[in-house]
């Protein structure tokens, strides 16, 4: 099995985690050896596009952007599908939350792995939490270790999947952010299911996100933008 260079590869949604999850990587594996990738699936808030572009170049590493719009083509979530509205009620059938986007992780992974695969890199970086998450399965660590498994075996060449922020809390995951240098780069993030900046404060991701920060103690710097 050949194995690839120590570089990372992080996915980067522009938001809160995968933010922190950046900022991670150029602490372990050091700048010059750090990129992000973001994915263009059809999501109905484009700002995350505008967002992780803004995060990759403030912490100093590239990013690029790959279209994969089937999610878009498939609906029936609240992410996607503009007929699904944002709303705290869990689907009834799956009894999952209307904004789980069933496979995103998993194909977002997948890709990744396909781009590492061509540049010589073996560590994937994820801001996935099982913690203070809505029971997305995607997101969970067994789901994680599977899919290393996965692609390391389907692509014969070593792949590591990281992902710091699996068992923190929302104070934790902010203290880290503090500790790592990365909140300044906060306020240029996107978490509102609402597709608003600064947050609604009533969808679930902003209230998680709110909550985290108080908890820290920490003012969130997303509030202070204009």
């Amino acid at each position: 099995m050949i194995q690839p260079r120590d570089n990372a590869l992080v996915v980067l949604s522009g938001g809160q985690d995968s933010t922190t999850s950046l900022y991670w990587a150029i602490e372990r594996f050091g700048r010059a050896s750090v990129s992000s990738i973001t994915f263009d699936y059809g999501q109905k808030h484009r700002i995350e596009l505008e967002c992780a572009r803004n995060v990759a170049a403030a912490a100093g590493v590239a990013n690029v952007c790959l279209p994969i719009d089937t999610f878009a083509a498939l609906g029936g979530d609240a992410l996607t599908d503009a007929a699904v509205a944002v709303s705290d009620e869990a689907d009834e059938e799956t009894e999952l939350p209307v904004t789980f986007v069933p496979g995103r992780n998993l194909i977002f992974i997948t890709f990744a792995a396909a781009f590492a695969y061509r540049r010589d890199a073996r560590h994937l970086v994820t801001g996935v939490a099982q913690t203070d998450y809505s029971g997305y399965p995607d997101c969970r660590e067994a789901t994680m270790a599977a899919l290393q498994e996965a692609i390391t075996l389907g692509m014969d060449r070593e792949f590591m999947i990281h992902t710091p922020l699996m068992h923190r809390t929302k104070k934790e995951t902010v203290e880290l952010a503090v500790q790592l240098g990365a909140l300044e780069a906060m306020a240029l993030t996107h978490t509102c299911y609402n597709g608003c900046r600064p947050p609604c404060g009533e969808c679930q991701a902003c209230r998680l996100r709110a909550g985290g920060f108080a908890e820290a103690g920490v003012r969130d710097p997303l509030l202070d933008i204009r």
